[in-house]
């Protein structure tokens, strides 16, 4: 009883999709594509800017500035901070854990759903057991409107494996908060660049992180479905916590709940989605820094990839690159 509780007031699965995998927004627009081609606006700056989780790595003549996203926002998280301005201003280009046009393009949701298409002539209920198909069936009856939305019902999601309904219920509640995957700072930094007639790249494809997901051990996807009802079941205090941790730049807080957290009670998802990745991504990060002549790249993943010894951005600093947190309203780095 004590494992369910604590399972219920963790947020890992809504942190892995906010803080650290690109795609998972685009689950619950499968029926809408996204609108990632324009930068966000506010009408009402309600709020001082995000304190950005923001840092520059250089060598002798390229730069690399490190941005942590959060890939659904509230329109009041704009406008942003003039430290992320005058990063961008000074990069010459951009790089995204997927591309702005392949993750603005209303295939990827499609492609998405197609990966997650039950082939074994079972339905999703037959795998989750009498418990968990319960749980299921009460959130699909108090989210039918949402559902509806994307033309999706409790019935349809009979067909998907647990992964992509898990990813489902997360974005769905977060949607329902006012949270935007259109205006995550993903979106809103592509369309800036595009705007500038900036490049833009990806660091993997969509059909990589379709793949990671997809590829999922089965118990894991069952273990992540769980966690995803409990979590939309405790409400939004929580993934609110998350929202305000990175909206105040407190990377302590970050590492202290969500990346411990999956560290600990999922170390091979936390392998998976951040270790792994991670490494994978130093490579062509290095490249940049390599580059004849002095072209600055801003570089915008979730804030998981960043923080902690796991993260990029020490990864960096121990192969002997310069690091700074650039952060005007910090007190210290």
């Amino acid at each position: 009883m004590t494992e369910t509780r604590n399972r219920a007031r963790s947020p890992l699965f809504a942190a892995a999709l906010a803080a650290s995998v690109a795609i998972g927004t685009t689950a619950a627009a499968v029926a809408a594509p996204q609108a990632g081609s324009k930068p966000a606006t506010a009408t009402v700056a309600a709020k001082s800017p995000p304190v950005p989780l923001l840092w520059k790595v250089s060598d002798d003549d390229n730069s690399l500035y490190l941005l942590g996203s959060f890939h659904l926002l509230l329109p009041d998280d704009y406008p942003l901070s003039r430290d992320v301005d005058m990063a961008f201003a000074d990069a010459e280009k951009l790089l995204f854990e997927i591309s702005p046009d392949e993750l603005a393009s209303p295939q990827l949701g499609l492609q998405m759903a197609q990966a997650a298409l039950r082939t074994d002539g079972r339905t999703l209920n037959d795998e989750l057991g009498p418990e968990l198909a319960a749980k299921l069936a009460d959130w699909g009856r108090e989210n039918a409107a949402q559902l509806a939305a994307t033309g999706m019902n409790v019935e349809i999601l009979q067909r998907f494996e647990p992964w992509f309904v898990g990813t489902m219920v997360t974005v769905a509640q977060m949607m329902a908060l006012g949270f935007d995957p259109s205006i995550g700072l993903d979106a809103h930094m592509g369309g800036l660049a595009q705007n500038a007639q900036k490049p833009t790249a990806g660091l993997e494809t969509g059909a990589q992180q379709i793949a990671f997901l997809d590829g999922m051990d089965p118990a894991e996807q069952l273990q992540m479905l769980e966690q995803a009802l409990d979590q939309a079941e405790a409400g939004a205090e929580l993934m609110l916590e998350l929202h305000a941790a990175w909206r105040a730049g407190d990377k302590q807080a970050i590492l202290d709940s969500t990346v411990s957290e999956m560290r600990r009670d999922f170390p091979a998802l936390y392998q998976a989605i951040n270790v792994d990745r991670n490494d994978a991504w130093l490579p062509k990060l290095e490249a940049r820094l390599r580059e004849d002549g002095e072209d600055d790249t801003l570089v915008v993943v979730g804030a998981m990839h960043l923080l902690g010894e796991d993260g990029v951005v020490e990864k960096l600093r121990a192969k002997g690159y310069a690091v700074e947190r650039v952060c005007s309203a910090c007190a210290s780095p």
